[in-house]
């Protein structure tokens, strides 16, 4: 693979697009709020008066990272079975699926993907109840909706997603605590843009060298986090040209522990739920090993631990997510890399 041209590397992080980007989502994620309650709380009422028997969502990339978030949050707060669409399914094997009384979910930054549109298409000739969360309005995907609910995030200019990222997670945490009638979420939202302000300004960089040096990653989370762990692998991979992988922090035990050491750390994110003594017993066990572990969300002995904002638990993947931003623009110009134009990617991803 060539090298960049010097000239077009940046200096430093912060004259990157994806950390402007990636510092815009506490307004972002304000103004979706504000633009959005309308619309939320008429799609929270369909939704109580009409229980889908099952939500399946269907989402490329950082979009089905959001995704599996809101997996995790549906299942515990409207304890709805809820899974992820194989695009390919439809797209390429012509398999029609029965989803009446279900509800389809597709999330797209650019709502222009043709698999994700057939896959709609397929979900609403076999009966679903259709919503779209997408950051591009008029988008062929807005255009499929029973109910679309815009993402506010602006124009996203760096391949790399960061804001549309966060203003999705958002969106699923407010559409339901809309659904459910729960005030904790809501109460926890309407707090979250001043969170995320004060999470951008978290100091992460004590994880710089370790995730510098690396030549390999695993990125792990459980639970409501585990999206973010899928999302700071992917961020990891086409912005700093670093191999990493997402776990959970059950699903590392068998097996793939055994490959972390000299020059494969590990970064575990946690939250302030039932999944973190868990993953504070297992940094605890790698450091002990010899292992370079940096973990947010938590405290472990030998581990570098990374600063958090107080907020509901359920919400801290989204506010952890820009303190991770920051962090893998910095690792990214460190390595030598431009996050704005990781080499054969591009801002939409045209798959069949």
């Amino acid at each position: 693979m060539m090298s960049p041209a010097p000239e077009s590397l940046p200096r430093t992080a912060d004259t990157t697009l994806m950390y402007a980007e990636a510092s815009e989502s506490p307004a972002v994620v304000a103004r979706q709020l504000r633009m959005n309650a309308s619309l939320v709380e008429e799609l929270g009422r369909r939704l109580r008066a009409r229980p889908p028997r099952a939500v399946i969502t269907c989402a490329r990339g950082s979009s089905d990272h959001a995704a599996t978030y809101a997996r995790y949050l549906i299942e515990t707060r409207a304890h709805v079975l809820t899974s992820s669409a194989s695009p390919s399914i439809n797209s390429l094997y012509g398999i029609e699926q029965d989803l009446r009384d279900c509800v389809f979910v597709a999330v797209s930054q650019s709502g222009r993907s043709p698999d994700l549109l057939a896959s709609v298409e397929a979900a609403r000739r076999n009966g679903a109840y259709v919503i779209t969360l997408c950051n591009v309005r008029e988008s062929p995907l807005e255009a499929m909706a029973d109910f679309a609910l815009p993402l506010h995030a602006g124009p996203e200019r760096s391949v790399a997603a960061t804001k549309s990222y966060v203003a999705s997670l958002a969106a699923f945490a407010h559409l339901v605590a809309s659904w459910t009638k729960d005030a904790t979420l809501a109460d926890g939202l309407h707090a979250l843009p001043g969170a995320l302000s004060g999470a951008w300004m978290l100091d992460w960089r004590a994880a710089l060298p370790m995730l510098v040096a690396a030549e390999h990653l695993y990125v792990i989370g459980r639970g409501i986090g585990l999206g973010l762990a899928q999302e700071g692998a992917l961020k990891a991979k086409e912005t700093s040209g670093l191999h990493a992988e997402a776990y959970s922090g059950a699903e590392v035990r068998h097996g793939p522990v055994a490959l972390l050491g000299e020059r494969f750390p590990a970064l575990v994110l946690a939250q302030n739920d039932a999944v973190r003594p868990g993953l504070e017993e297992l940094a605890a066990e790698l450091a002990a090993r010899g292992v370079g572990v940096a973990l947010a969300g938590g405290c472990a002995t030998g581990a570098i631990v990374l600063p958090t904002v107080e907020c509901v638990a359920a919400l801290t993947p989204i506010a952890s997510a820009v303190s991770l931003y920051r962090l893998l623009a910095q690792v990214a110009v460190a390595r030598g890399r431009n996050p704005d134009a990781p080499p054969y990617l591009s801002k939409v991803t045209a798959t069949v």
